[in-house]
């Protein structure tokens, strides 16, 4: 999980809007409307095969030098971004159910003190993973 920065190729096409290739990460095409949209889709794709390798424990390719690239007259390059922390966060918020023990003291205390046991699982991981959310 980190933050990544890779080079899109954005290609304008002959019918309006842009085709969109990541030449370093297999896989990952997209396209836009316009270069709002283009930019937008440009970073979900991203995120969503860096995501994936990252699942995969595969390696994620280094990023390539944008001026080394060869280009078409129709196309430029521009730098997309992505963090596949808050990827992560935003598409896969799913609860998981965990089992598991504690000391009966400890279970009663936190009851008597209307403790919230999965708020507080969650807050001590996130602090001990130094996740600063």
């Amino acid at each position: 999980m980190a933050k990544y920065v890779f080079p899109a190729i954005f290609t304008k096409e002959d019918e309006g809007g842009y085709s969109i290739a990541f030449p370093d990460v297999e896989g990952a095409f997209t396209q836009g409307e316009d270069m709002l949209d283009g930019v937008t889709m440009a970073s979900d794709a991203l995120c969503l095969m860096l995501y994936q390798l990252e699942e995969e424990n595969k390696l994620v390719p280094p990023p390539s030098e944008p001026l080394g690239l060869k280009l078409k007259p129709n196309e430029f390059v521009t730098l997309i971004d992505c963090d596949t922390l808050e990827y992560r966060k935003f598409y896969d918020n799913k609860a998981v159910k965990k089992t598991l023990s504690i000391p009966a003291w400890l279970n009663d205390l936190a009851i008597k003190e209307g403790v919230n046991f999965s708020q507080t699982l969650q807050n001590a991981l996130k602090e001990k993973l130094e996740l600063n959310t």
